[in-house]
């Protein structure tokens, strides 16, 4: 058995690629190894198509285990069950890369998973699963075109970071994810972006820092060229050590030369009228009648062997007929120009009992916002190998089948809901206020209602219309938009607000999000191999032009956040005791902190630092609750003279002791009760629970409270029969 392995440099972090040690029965195997993280990946595929199968079924698992950080899951049979949301995202993030880096015409199963074996929770390890997942791929006989290589770099004090560790995330105020291959001209095209804004990436700006605008991205892309290419050569130099079989894999041809020309010569015309038909559905149905009198034209049957491959070929010119007519004329599918926004349409406080709410539409698109904010406890916890243990801001996306007018199956989020449910939180986090400025929980709900196109970035716009509805003090209000691009003779269009048909039919899918100073998330996918940094910085201007846009149409709704929350959402607030006064607060056995809830309507959560947070359906319950932890952990002075209502609560043979402020007793002595007469016992004048009125007499220099009973006469100074009290 031998091992192989090479090395690459990201500026002061080393990747070590080693493969012949483990996972032998797979065509592919390697371990990438960035200090004590490691993450093995394999890579298996069929040798012969399945049938019936017309796209590439590629499969990408990210696997954690928790015995990389040496925990036992939290699960009941404390195992690791369903993938975890951040595996998700992290086995969207080698999917998206590696697709269109296969063969044309390979259509195999092929699975690629990615184990996490080892993780120091030094940095993060998705990106080493990329690279690791490329090489697997590389050492495999499977006709990968690659090699992909991942970078993440981190923005601080104006300068890109490369591969930062957590704590320099924390400090920095952007991060950018880049993926990216070498073309045949030997430099490196970008064929993925993920970024977005850190959590206090604003905050840190506020305080000095660089921000992260349009041309700051763009150096961030132009740097992390270098650090690909360090990566690619040692995937290929890993490589190089080992003798791969070669095989012939099976290629589908989807239709021939001759084949398309007798298609695209019957259904020319027809096309032509189909691309500038404006509405969604009414260019779908007349696709499909174009598509049936092209078929008949050429005596295609149902039972024709040609069937499949003549649908393709008309897919194919429609595609081509809509390129060109941007190319050439400028006009799009609806008629708009290559910069131009959808109309929009924009309602606030749609759902009566939600805390807030946001209707947001951008031409067929629209998709309904709502937010919910709760208690701190009601925080996401997570059972994760990552440093995050627990997360206060949740964004979930539903997309239900009847969105596009289709029929199907609603059971439960698949990945893509998850990814674009995670992109959107990703784009609002940073705005959101921290748990010291406003102490609520929040769950966002982003319901795409009907869909053509760019759902995720209404989602971002609808989050700040519900936020800022509901009364959640936002830093900055924050737009998306998704922009689109149709490379032609080695020239690049970029569309602004792109429909699903032109996602379908182009060549680029980049979402940008932000506010109009910041960008705050950014996700880019391409079709084709790879795209200069120059194109992408060119989209980023585009698309922060349409960004200002969409932000002034938000505006003239709602530019701001409520003064106010929501009259129905819940009112929450912290104040800060000193720690030993938490016990007092607590009660024995919890009984102070339950008699607060139960008389108050409140709800109380107690930190250890001291914080304790109070949260209450409305005010008043919550004012009285605030009022009462602050008088046990504050009590005031009780004052000589002064008369108070007390409570009998505690009784003893020599007197009761009275509760007369929170947190302060006074003794009232038997002689005291009688009103001149003997009382033998305490309990024929008074029981636990009693309501009395009593006078502060005395408090001596330990702070003890003698009372007597208001209007009563007092005792001349030296007869009052009284016992010494005890100490």
């Amino acid at each position: 058995m031998s091992e192989y392995s090479s090395r690459g440099a990201v500026g002061a972090v080393e990747f070590v690629f080693t493969t012949g040690k483990l996972a032998l029965q797979a065509d592919g195997a390697v371990i990438a190894k960035v200090g004590d993280t490691e993450v093995l990946a394999t890579a298996v595929a069929n040798r012969k198509i399945r049938e019936g199968v017309d796209f590439f079924p590629l499969t990408v698992d990210v696997e954690e285990r928790m015995y990389a950080v040496g925990k036992i899951p939290g699960s009941f049979f404390r195992r690791e069950g369903r993938p975890t949301e951040r595996a998700i995202l992290s086995a969207r993030l080698v999917d998206r890369p590696l697709r269109p880096s296969f063969r044309d015409g390979y259509r195999c199963e092929t699975h690629v998973v990615a184990t996490v074996i080892s993780a120091d929770e030094i940095q993060p390890y998705d990106v080493i699963a990329l690279n690791a997942a490329s090489a697997a791929l590389m050492v495999s006989p499977i006709p990968f075109e690659g090699p992909i290589a991942g970078v993440r770099l981190g923005y601080s004090n104006g300068e890109w970071i490369p591969m930062p560790s957590y704590e320099q995330l924390a400090e920095s105020v952007f991060e950018l994810v880049v993926a990216g291959r070498r073309n045949d001209q030997g430099t490196v095209d970008i064929v993925m972006v993920e970024a977005g804004a850190t959590e206090n990436g604003l905050r840190l700006i506020a305080g000095g820092q660089a921000p992260t605008n349009e041309a700051a991205v763009a150096r961030g892309l132009e740097e992390s060229k270098a650090y690909l290419a360090a990566l690619i050569d040692a995937q290929l130099a890993l490589r190089q050590q080992l003798e791969i079989p070669a095989i012939e894999w099976p290629l589908v041809e989807d239709y021939s030369a001759e084949l398309y020309a007798k298609v695209e010569a019957a259904a020319k015309s027809k096309v032509a009228a189909v691309v500038k038909i404006a509405g969604k559905q009414e260019r779908n149905t007349a696709e499909e009648e174009a598509l049936a009198a092209t078929l008949a034209a050429l005596a295609i049957t149902p039972d024709h062997a040609d069937l499949t491959a003549a649908t393709r070929a008309f897919r194919s010119v429609m595609k081509k007929a809509m390129r060109e007519r941007v190319v050439k004329e400028g006009i799009r599918l609806d008629g708009r120009g290559v910069r131009d926004v959808r109309p929009i349409s924009i309602e606030v406080g749609l759902v009566p009992r939600a805390h807030g709410s946001g209707l947001f539409q951008r031409g067929e698109t629209q998709v309904l916002n709502v937010t919910t904010i709760g208690m701190l406890r009601m925080e996401q916890m997570l059972d994760t190998i990552g440093v995050e243990e627990s997360k206060r801001y949740m964004h979930h996306y539903n997309f239900p089948p009847f969105s596009t007018g289709e029929v199907g199956f609603m059971r439960g989020p698949k990945r893509r809901e998850i990814g674009h449910g995670a992109l959107a939180e990703k784009a609002l986090l940073p705005v959101i206020p921290t748990a010291d400025e406003f102490p609520y929980a929040f769950r966002l709900v982003s319901e795409v209602l009907a869909s053509n196109g760019s759902s995720s970035m209404a989602s971002v716009c609808g989050s700040s219309l519900s936020l800022m509805d509901c009364g959640v003090p936002i830093m900055a209000p924050v737009a998306g938009v998704a922009m689109g691009l149709v490379a032609h003779d080695g020239g690049f269009v970029t569309l602004t607000d792109i429909l699903g048909a032109e996602d379908a039919l182009g060549d680029m899918d980049f979402k940008v999000a932000g506010t109009a100073d910041v960008i705050t998330a950014l996700q880019l996918d391409t079709k084709i191999e790879g795209l200069p940094a120059e194109v992408l910085a060119a989209a980023l201007d585009q698309a922060r032009e349409a960004r200002l846009f969409i932000l002034g149409k938000m505006a003239d709704v709602i530019a701001a956040p409520r003064a106010d929350l929501n009259p129905i959402a819940p009112r929450i607030e912290a104040v800060v005791v000193p720690k030993d006064k938490l016990g007092e607060i607590i009660g024995p056995k919890g009984k102070v902190i339950r008699e607060i809830e139960e008389k108050t309507g409140a709800t109380l959560e107690i930190e250890d630092d001291g914080t304790v947070r109070i949260g209450a359906a409305d005010g008043d319950a919550l004012r009285k609750a605030k009022d009462w932890v602050l008088s046990i952990a504050f009590p005031p002075e009780a004052e000589v003279g002064k008369e108070y209502e007390g409570e009998v609560v505690n009784i003893t043979k020599f007197g009761a002791f009275v509760n007369i402020l929170p947190g302060r007793d006074g003794l009232l002595h038997i002689s005291k009760m009688g009103g001149g007469k003997r009382i033998e016992n305490v309990e024929d004048v008074f029981n636990l629970g009693d309501k009395i009125q009593v006078v502060v007499r005395e408090i001596d220099d330990r702070g003890k409270v003698s009372l007597d009973l208001a209007g009563a006469e007092p005792s001349p100074e030296g007869e009052s029969g009284e016992e010494p009290r005890p100490p």
